[in-house]
Order: C-alpha cells, then sequence, then structure tokens
C-alpha cells in the first residue's frame, strides 16, 4: 500500500513535527472581571476558578497574567451603582479605568482591553438607551463613544465595542480620533449571537437583562450570511480586529472570517463553554485539560488569530507541556 496516511501518526514526535495548527501563548487574552470597591476577590459560582477583583487586588492575578506571558486581558466593569444610561460607564475613576491605569504602570508588556458595552452598568441590563420599551440604536452611539473615551484617557490600548448597535465602530472611531486618540485599536465583537452559552457571564458581570431579551440587536443563531455582513461592515468602519461570538458552535463563521477579511480574527470561548468543560471535568466525563486543549487547536484549524478563554492560564501552563 503506497499511501499509509497513518505513517505521519505513528507517535509523538512525527505527529508534532506536521502538525498544521499550533496553539501559542500569544494568541490568548484572559477576560478579567473589575468591581468597583476595595478588598473584592469574589468567586463566580458558576464558573470554577474565576473571580471578580477591586482595582486592589488586580495583582494577584496580573502577577500571573505577566508570568505566564499571555499578551492581554479584556477587562469587563462591575459598578456598584447603575442607572438608566449606565453613567457610571462614562467614569473616568470609575473600576476599569483603575485597572487600566495599574496595569500600564505595573505590566507594561500587557495589553489593557476595554470592553465597551452599557449592559454592566444599567439599571435594565440592556446594552444601549431604553425608551418605552425598546432598545435604541443611534440614541446608544454617543453613550459607547463616551465610554470608549474615557477608557482611552485612562491609558487603555484597545477598546472592544460589544453592544451590536449598527454603526458603533464608526462612530468610535471617529470619535477616538477626534479626540487624539487614533492610535487607540478596535476589536470589533462583530458577530454577536443572541446565544445561551452566555449565562454565567452574565451572573459574573450581574448583567442579565431586567425585560425581554436582545434578540432584537445580537444576532440569531440560525444566520450566517447576515454575520458576513455585519463583518465587512465592521471592517469598513474601521475595525482593526473582528470577532466571531461564541467560538465551538460558530467555528464555520470564524473560518468564513479568515478567507473573506484581511483582518485578525478573533473569537470568544465564553462563559457557558468554559463552564460546560469545567462541570464535565469535575464529574470525571473528560479530562478538563485534553478537551480544552482540543478546544483550542479547533479554533486555531478555523482560522482564529486570537483566542479569549478564562482558560488563559491553564493553556499558556500546559503548551509546556506534552500533548
Amino acid at each position: 500500500m503506497r499511501i499509509r496516511l497513518r505513517r505521519l501518526r505513528q507517535n509523538g514526535t512525527i505527529r508534532s513535527m506536521v502538525r498544521e495548527n499550533r496553539v501559542n501563548v500569544d494568541d490568548l487574552i484572559l477576560p478579567i472581571f473589575v468591581a468597583e470597591g476595595k478588598g473584592i476577590k469574589n468567586p463566580v459560582l458558576s464558573m470554577p476558578g474565576v473571580f471578580q477583583y477591586s482595582p486592589d487586588m488586580l495583582p494577584e492575578i496580573m502577577d500571573q497574567v505577566a508570568s505566564a506571558g499571555i499578551p492581554g486581558v479584556l477587562l469587563f466593569g462591575i459598578p456598584a451603582c447603575k442607572d438608566e444610561t449606565g453613567s457610571a460607564s462614562r467614569d473616568d475613576h470609575n473600576c476599569v479605568c483603575q485597572a487600566i491605569r495599574l496595569i500600564r504602570k505595573r505590566y507594561p508588556s500587557v495589553t489593557a482591553i476595554a470592553d465597551i458595552c452599557l449592559c454592566e452598568y444599567t439599571s435594565h441590563g440592556h446594552c444601549g438607551i431604553v425608551k418605552d420599551g425598546k432598545i435604541l440604536n443611534d440614541e446608544t452611539l454617543e453613550y459607547l463613544a463616551q465610554m470608549a473615551l474615557a477608557t482611552a484617557r485612562a491609558g487603555c490600548h484597545m477598546v472592544a465595542p460589544s453592544d451590536m448597535m449598527d454603526g458603533r465602530v464608526g462612530y468610535i472611531r471617529d470619535r477616538l480620533d477626534e479626540e487624539g486618540f487614533a492610535d487607540v485599536m478596535i476589536m470589533a465583537y462583530s458577530a454577536k449571537f443572541a446565544s445561551s452559552y452566555y449565562g454565567p457571564f452574565r451572573e459574573a458581570a450581574g448583567s442579565a437583562p431586567q425585560f425581554g431579551d436582545r434578540r432584537s440587536y445580537q444576532m440569531d443563531p440560525a444566520d450566517g450570511r447576515q454575520a458576513i455582513r455585519e463583518m465587512r461592515q465592521d471592517a469598513d468602519e474601521g475595525a482593526d480586529i473582528i470577532m466571531v461570538k461564541p467560538a465551538l458552535a460558530y467555528l464555520d463563521l470564524v473560518k468564513e472570517a479568515k478567507e473573506r477579511f484581511l483582518l485578525p480574527v478573533a473569537t470568544y470561548n465564553v462563559s457557558g463553554e468554559y463552564a460546560m468543560v469545567k462541570a464535565a471535568s469535575d464529574l470525571g466525563y473528560v479530562s478538563e485539560k485534553k478537551i480544552v486543549m482540543e478546544n483550542m487547536a479547533s479554533m486555531k484549524r478555523a482560522g482564529a488569530d486570537i483566542i479569549i478563554t478564562y482558560h488563559a492560564l491553564d493553556v499558556a501552563k500546559w503548551l509546556k507541556e506534552p500533548f
């Protein structure tokens, strides 16, 4: 038999030699929840190993990030007080801005990325301004831009609008440029789906909507062509990086993004994906290391240049071990 494909799989050394896709620590971004206050390290019960940190407690996790060589963190704020317009999101001294200043001062090798969305800051939990039960698109854009500007003044390297309002990437880009922040990058949550995989995040960030749902602005999970349109629009409006979220159920769109656009592609290995792995591992149904590394490889194979994952610290450790 002339063709024996198994020859290339016969031992670990050969498998590693011919491996087509490799996960590197440089691919990883760790999401971090930043809570207003002091002395706070609250466990997220649905996400074992994940905590909310007040800015003064961030060195505990940031020391690990820097030591592991993880190049970036994605910051989500948890304010003490919420209101109808999410005013805390625009405060130059809010918990995320404090975290950014700390990272810039003490961890110069780490890229500080600010999630830009109102849902964690509004009393109603929606990602935009609400009037008469309707989430307003155009009226929301200036609020998002003001949030982006606050984080830019604090020193963030990148903003990541996750709200899914039409036109927000171009609006934020224009406002950043007008205020002298032309070097601040935009990583757009371009194809963000109205997914059931977000449940644990909403506990962690306290961002569950108080009425209705987010299906009028986040994407229908059954749609693919519309996701391409969303990504194209964000690219045209000045996004530096486009993202597909969640990851595992949407790898077809990661592949489409990689093939269609000349931009780096990120994917978000979201809270529900993390929680399912943790639960199955705790019950002894799967090997956590093996299934996480398989998931990481699948994202790279689909075309992801950047993987945002709560597993980042473990992955960085496991990359140093045989796989």
